[in-house]
């Protein structure tokens, strides 16, 4: 098990922020240097699923800001962009915004793509 303390700080420019303390805790044995190579491919993960949700869903552009309402739609959000990604049906070479627009606009593609089928 290993418990660790990253002390970080970004540079914009010629700007420095503030100061950045996080504290991890592993599983694993660490050394700081796997430590912090796991901490950064953490970040990057989250900045590449940021970026998407961002770019794909507008989810920046949001207005909701009531009670759960953010926390909800962000997981809506999350559980659409899984299931279009897991569609390996879909041959096509189009981006992620025009799969989710096509999947809002068919039905077949949308039961497809959740395994359903209509019953009429």
């Amino acid at each position: 098990m290993t418990i660790g303390r990253i002390d970080s700080m970004r540079v914009g420019g010629d700007k420095e922020s503030d100061l950045e303390r996080r504290y991890c805790i592993s599983s694993r044995t660490l050394t700081a240097e796997q430590l912090a190579a796991a901490v950064r491919a953490h970040w990057g993960i989250e900045s590449r699923l940021h970026w998407i949700l961002d770019v794909s869903f507008s989810e920046d552009a949001s207005t909701v800001a009531k009670d759960n309402g953010p926390q909800n739609l962000s997981l809506l959000r999350k559980i659409a962009l899984t299931i279009i990604c897991a569609d390996k049906t879909d041959t096509r070479k189009s981006s992620l915004q025009l799969k989710r627009k096509g999947t809002a606009w068919d039905g077949g593609v949308r039961e497809r793509m959740l395994g359903i089928r209509s019953i009429s």
